[in-house]
């Protein structure tokens, strides 16, 4: 009986272990809305990077970035980025080393979607990719765009992600930060990883860190 009792409490000793070790919900800072330089002077001195320290961004930086990228400014919900007719179809995912995350606007929240780091598949043979701390990944959801099928919903979505991504190279060059813009990627991979429908289309992505110094 006491055996039992000692294997019993080993295995749920285990279990506790795992479960704890599980990707949480990451409740994000509120955006700093005063922070960066003037809209002109970010404009004129963005530019890509491709070296970034190893480092990890601050909370507080990871969490303007987002917000700037794609989050709400408004009481209605609507979003620093627009999209067409309002359809709010561009969903950012956070690739960090920990796990995969899926940015939450409404409640500002990092919601987990896969454990472990998968920034290799960002990088996809550009090494440079995998040293960043976090990538932000733009994934459109053509449903919301009515047929996922046509042209030029596809258009549409391109157009959309277009102006994230430069809401996120803006935010970069205001706050001090490295980005690039980029397309390359493991799309098969990510689209497992990530857990994406077929009308769900990978379409951009940007590594972020601090200057590599």
């Amino acid at each position: 009986m006491k055996k039992i009792v000692i294997i019993l409490t080993a295995l749920f000793m285990t279990l506790s272990n795992v479960y704890s070790q599980e990707l949480q919900a990451i409740k994000l800072n509120n955006p700093d809305k005063s922070r960066g330089s003037a809209v002109m002077k970010a404009l004129s001195d963005r530019h890509s990077d491709r070296e970034f320290d190893a480092k990890d961004l601050s909370f507080q930086d990871l969490s303007d970035l987002l917000w700037a990228a794609n989050g709400v400014n408004r009481g209605d919900g609507k979003r620093t980025a627009p999209t067409a007719m309002n359809r709010q179809e561009i969903d950012v995912y956070v690739i960090r080393q920990d796990g995969a995350y899926l940015y939450d606007a409404a409640s500002h929240t990092l919601k987990p979607v896969a454990k472990g780091d998968y920034r290799s598949a960002i990088a996809n043979g550009q090494d440079f990719a995998a040293l960043a701390p976090v990538s932000l990944v733009l994934v459109a959801n053509l449903e919301k765009l009515g047929n996922a099928s046509e042209e030029n919903t596809r258009l549409i979505a391109a157009m959309d992600a277009g102006i994230v991504c430069q809401n996120i190279n803006v935010f970069c060059s205001a706050a001090g930060l490295s980005t690039v813009p980029r397309a390359t990627m493991d799309k098969d991979g990510l689209k497992k990883t990530l857990k994406l429908s077929d009308t769900q289309l990978l379409t951009l992505n940007n590594p972020v860190g601090y200057p590599k110094k």
